[in-house]
């Protein structure tokens, strides 16, 4: 997986009836565009994301 600044990070829901979760990807930690992420949501919060195999990067146009 690999991002830049702006891309946004979609987290897919556990399980059926469980929202997606959105971010926006603030800072690039890891090498060359890898993990680790630290990402805003909608509300606010920030934290830094390890994504997992739910995870998936929409790049920025």
């Amino acid at each position: 997986m690999r991002a830049s600044t702006g891309d946004k990070i979609l987290v897919h829901g556990p399980k059926v009836g469980v929202a997606e979760q959105e971010a926006e990807i603030i800072e690039v930690r890891g090498e060359n565009g890898k993990p680790p992420y630290l990402v805003r949501f909608d509300d606010g919060r920030e934290t830094l994301m390890f994504p997992g195999p739910d995870a998936v990067v929409v790049h920025k146009n």
